[in-house]
This record gives C-alpha cells, structure tokens and sequence, in this order.
C-alpha cells in the first residue's frame, strides 16, 4: 500500500468495481496497490490484447489507464458519489508485446465537480510505455 491508505471501505468498495464491471472483469484488470489519491492497476500481456504486429492493443491499455485513473478518483469519493469521465489523452511512447502492463494514476487536482488524473503505464521491465491526463466529473 502507498503511504497515506484508504480505509477498509473504501478497499472494499474498489474490489467490489473491479469485480462487477464487466469490461474489467474481460480484461482481467487487477488492483495492485491503492491510496488515497493514487491507484495502480495491472494488466498481464496475452493474445487476445494484441493487435496484427503481436503488440498489445491501444484500447487495451486505453481502458487499463481509464480504470486506474477512476479507481484513484473513487478514494476521494464519498460511498454515493459516482463520477464519469470526460476526456483522456494519451501518449504511447514504447510498444508492449509481452510481461505484465502496470498503470499508476495520481489525483493532480480534485475540485468540486471536476477532478484531473495522470497515469503513466510501465511494462514488465519497469520502462515507462505510456503516459496519460483524464479529466472526470461527479455525476
């Protein structure tokens, strides 16, 4: 766990997410670590996430970061509180094509409505792959 921790809840409550939504549960997203403000999620290399050159796929490491960024927005959240997100912006610097993905996402900033996330995703040799911002809001 990252040094500030969330509580038991809260934990619960990310479980429960990753466990219930479906587009997750397909891709096989698992929470590695989580704090208050910072989510990082994994996402082992497989077959059917890779496109034509045997490299993963962008949308599979598009909705890597999306969740991870949303799991570090929902430990600043009230247990009522949904948000939804609004943008994403991604920069693929490396190909991945094999080992294990590994997004970590921080809160920037959390206003009112509004909350700005960044995410870096790091490959199986720890050499960052993919950077990313995300603005979500409470719906």
């Amino acid at each position: 766990m990252t040094e500030e921790k969330i509580s038991k809840v809260q934990l619960k409550r990310l479980q429960k997410a990753l466990g219930t939504v479906p587009f997750a549960t397909l891709l096989k997203l698992e929470l590695d670590d989580v704090g208050v403000g910072t989510a990082t999620l994994g996402l082992d290399v497989r077959k059917e996430l890779t496109q034509n050159q045997d490299i993963v796929h962008g949308g599979a490491i598009a909705s890597l970061i999306d969740t991870a960024t949303a799991f570090a927005i929902l430990t600043r959240l009230a247990p009522r509180e949904r948000i939804t997100t609004v943008d994403l912006t991604i920069s693929y610097l490396r190909p991945v094509s094999m080992g294990r993905l590994r997004a970590v996402a921080k809160v920037v900033r959390a206003g009112r409505r509004l909350f700005v996330v960044s995410a870096e995703v790091f490959d199986g040799d720890g050499k960052l792959a993919t950077t990313a911002l995300s603005t979500y809001i409470k719906v």
